[in-house]
């Protein structure tokens, strides 16, 4: 039977090394759930696979993108479902990893059928949120979808907006298109969930930003530094380093604050993954205990 198998883990748990070796064993190829993987030009901020790991194993929706780019995660669940469609013609088993949460969610559970907003559209909600500010926005959301206002985090601009979007182009709440049906999948899914004692793990964190800024990330953030509006950097790792170019934090406060805020991270991406009873949890090593376990759900 065709399956996908679905390797998630916070940051930094060490899911890039355990995929290779599971794609190598099973003799197949990565897809990659990782929101800002995907675009080219930022390689050491988001631990993007390495040349050498882009020859051992074949992978997609890394380096794909521009910055510039406008994606979505709908947008991602089409893409994945149509090349599963190519690869299980040669392959039984796919890998998909990474820990972007929305990401992983739709390629398997999918994701509303919300439109996608056009460039006008978006265009001017910018522009309200530029000139208006956020609680202005956030009183018209109040009266356009009162039902999702309740629910939305009124702190988090870009949810706030695209609701409004969705409700400027459709003439519709926003809330009428979020029915969170789960949908059905012509492939077996099977979930492993890596996992680490928290101190592990935040050493390992603190470990890898200091590992990114002697690979380069400071030099990487600053060639992109023209970009820093798009919300392909609104992102840890580029954000931070910002603020430093700009001269308004010393470089190991900026270090620090990656760190920091990756650690933020990984614990929403655990709260997240824990409300998913479909994932088997193990610890990075034990790799024989997951290869054991994917074999008795593969026989």
């Amino acid at each position: 039977m065709k399956t996908l198998i679905v390797l998630i883990g916070p940051t930094g748990v060490g899911k890039t090394e355990l995929s290779l070796r599971l794609a190598e064993h099973f003799g197949t190829c990565i897809i990659s759930a990782d929101s800002r993987q995907l675009y080219a030009d930022l390689k050491i901020g988001t631990a993007a696979p390495t040349p050498e790991q882009l020859q051992r194993v074949r992978h997609y929706f890394v380096g794909t993108l521009q910055l510039t780019d406008y994606y979505s995660a709908a947008q991602y669940e089409a893409e994945v479902l149509q090349l599963l469609e190519q690869l299980y013609t040669r392959h039984e088993v796919v890998l998909l990893t990474g820990g972007s949460m929305m990401y992983v969610d739709a390629v398997c559970k999918g994701i509303d059928d919300i439109p996608t907003v056009d460039a006008e559209t978006r265009r001017l909600m910018l522009h309200k949120y530029e000139t208006e500010g956020l609680e202005h926005l956030c009183a018209e959301l109040k009266l356009l979808d009162p039902e999702y206002y309740k629910i939305v985090d009124l702190k988090n601009h870009k949810r706030v907006i695209h609701a409004l979007e969705i409700c400027y182009m459709t003439g519709k709440t926003y809330t009428s298109f979020r029915t969170q049906q789960k949908k059905e999948r012509p492939f077996r899914i099977i979930k492993i969930g890596l996992t680490r004692d928290r101190e592990e793990l935040y050493a390992r964190i603190n470990q890898r930003v200091e590992q990114m800024i002697t690979d380069g990330l400071v030099e990487e953030a600053r060639s992109v530094y023209p970009h820093r509006a798009l919300n392909s950097l609104n992102t840890v790792g580029y954000k931070e380093i910002f603020n430093y170019l700009d001269g308004e934090w010393t470089l190991p406060f900026a270090i620090e604050k990656i760190q920091q805020n990756s650690r933020i991270y990984s614990r929403k991406q655990m709260t997240w993954f824990k409300r998913d009873e479909e994932i088997r949890w193990f610890h990075p090593e034990q790799e024989t205990e997951i290869l054991a376990y994917l074999r008795s759900q593969l026989s």
